[in-house]
């Protein structure tokens, strides 16, 4: 059976860390990472929950893989969306391979971010 992986990676996080670095702000600093941690933490159980292996999580990141035969990834990304809310977005990428989701996240990621690029239908819009 194929396996299938999933990379999702939070956007402009890094800008919101910056930004409390810049200002001095330890206070919102602590809050940017306690809402991360929560929104990655959610991510992960909802990946959990739906079959998926997390091989990785951290930071502002989850990895997974599924046996599944065919996750619907367009609904498991709206659910992710929802996690998110109106303080976080994220972007996604899906292969048949690690290299392949990650690849499929920077594309998300340089079409315009919160947004869910599948890499086998990306290979139709080159």
């Amino acid at each position: 059976m194929m396996l299938t992986y999933i990379v999702l990676d939070g956007d402009d996080i890094g800008q919101m860390i910056a930004a409390c670095y810049f200002n001095n702000d330890i206070q919102q600093l602590s809050q940017v990472n306690a809402l991360v941690e929560d929104k990655i933490t959610k991510i992960a159980k909802l990946l959990q929950w739906e079959g998926f292996t997390i091989l990785f999580c951290a930071a502002d990141g989850v990895a997974a893989q599924s046996r599944l035969k065919s996750p619907n990834f367009c609904d498991l990304y709206r659910r992710v969306t929802e996690i998110g809310g109106a303080e976080i977005t994220f972007s996604a990428g899906v292969g048949e391979s690690i290299r392949e989701a990650y690849i499929a996240l920077l594309t998300a990621k340089s079409r315009g971010k919160a947004r869910i690029v599948i890499f086998q239908e990306m290979q139709h819009h080159v």
